[in-house]
């Protein structure tokens, strides 16, 4: 049943009944966009109180939880932002199944930004925390505190942040970072419709052709990030490494029937 419109004069009532025009128009939306929310709080959580109660917390603090919860976080968007544009899949679903009535599909590219974003936010904690706080912090404990971490790092205290840099989980999650910088940059309104003036050094970069390469990147992206996950610094066990468990099969589907719009 559709609201019918008020005059009610009073702001609470008219600003009620718009709220309620709103969920009526947008429930799909919502209820989707919720349950993505909280699964993101979820893992981040999850991983955030592992790491608080891990030896590792005693020289790095809430440093290292954030970044484990935010690594948490991308191993599943990573996986996600992938679903929303593989477009033989969505149509599938959509003609084959009545799912349609409870997600708005017409929405998945706008949900693949939101997830990029996501992915962005994500990174930012990730890498943040881990190059400006926690490795800082390992470099300068005393030799009491470093003690637990020997099984980690050596029995040597890595030297410098250059250690940390020429590691495998170092350079590639650089190198991440910045192929990732550079789809995202791209991906951009202003310049994938090629919208700088031409006056602008940066337009012979720019258009359609450049974001479409640029997201292409991500297939080294996500090699790397395999790399990435499974050359753990904390983590020594391969089965306790989850990252292939997000990526591989989600990866794999998007080989299949990737598409663009």
């Amino acid at each position: 049943m559709k609201l019918a419109p008020s005059n009610d004069t009073s702001p609470l009532r008219r600003h009620w009944q718009e709220f309620l025009y709103f969920v009526e128009e947008n429930w799909k939306r919502i209820w989707v966009m919720t349950l993505w929310i909280s699964i993101c709080i979820a893992l981040f959580i999850w991983k955030f109180i592992q790491y608080r109660n891990r030896a590792v917390f005693h020289i790095m603090g809430y440093c290292v939880a954030t970044a484990k919860g935010a690594a948490e976080t991308l191993k599943f968007n990573m996986a996600l932002v992938l679903l929303p544009v593989c477009r033989n899949t969505i149509t599938w679903i959509r003609s084959k199944t009545k799912i349609g009535a409870v997600v708005p599909f017409n929405d998945n590219i706008n949900f693949h930004k939101v997830i990029a974003a996501g992915v962005a936010v994500g990174v930012a904690l990730h890498a943040g925390a881990h190059l400006t706080c926690d490795f800082p912090l390992l470099l300068h404990a005393s030799d009491a505190k470093y003690e637990p971490m020997k099984p980690f790092f050596g029995d040597k205290r890595p030297p410098n942040y250059w250690w940390f840099v020429k590691g495998t989980a170092g350079w590639t999650g650089i190198v991440m970072v910045v192929l990732m910088s550079i789809a995202f940059v791209l991906a951009q309104p202003w310049f994938r419709r090629n919208k700088l003036k031409d006056t602008n050094p940066l337009k012979k970069m720019t258009g359609f052709n450049a974001f479409w390469f640029t997201h292409h990147l991500f297939a080294i992206v996500y090699a790397l990030l395999i790399v990435h996950g499974t050359s753990l610094y904390l983590t020594k066990e391969w089965y306790k490494k989850s990252v292939k468990a997000y990526t591989l099969m989600p990866l794999k589907n998007a080989m299949v029937n990737i598409d663009t719009y």
